[in-house]
């Protein structure tokens, strides 16, 4: 299978979250992810786009968020980046650990590094980039070659 790639660049909005998190959706059932990995992967971008939003941001109308796709054959991988002030993983605190169990935030990397299996940090001049890649299992391969 070819590589397919598509990228956006969206608006700081919920309305682009939103967005993000069905196109995954789609692409990964399109990858021949199942139901279980779909929703995993739909998660861990949602995560990713509500940081670059909300923390990197700041839901500030003149910064864009940029989400792209591409699917190699052998993995869906998605690069979301913003436009914010950088994210230090040093400074995310630990939300297994007693003090932050209760907390509402801050487990939006820990997911991310749930489920997928990669999860790369970069930043950038000015903003953040995270990468999310989901490699194609034995089911999924076959599940795309019995397909075509």
């Amino acid at each position: 299978m070819t590589a397919n790639r598509v990228s956006y660049t969206l608006d700081s909005s919920l309305q682009s979250v939103n967005m993000a998190e069905e196109t995954a959706q789609m692409l990964a059932a399109k990858a021949g992810f199942d139901e279980d990995n779909c929703l995993r992967i739909s998660m861990a971008v949602r995560e990713a786009a509500v940081n670059a939003v909300l923390h990197g941001n700041a839901y500030d109308p003149k910064k864009k968020m940029t989400v792209a796709f591409e699917n190699t054959g052998q993995a869906l991988i998605i690069t979301i980046s913003d436009q914010g002030k950088g994210l230090d993983l040093a400074k995310v605190p630990d939300p297994t650990t007693p003090e932050n169990l209760l907390k509402q935030s801050g487990r939006g990397i820990f997911l991310m590094r749930s489920f997928m299996d990669e999860v790369r940090v970069r930043q950038l001049a000015p903003g953040t980039e995270i990468t999310l890649v989901k490699n194609v299992s034995g089911s999924a391969a076959h599940h795309k070659e019995a397909s075509k």
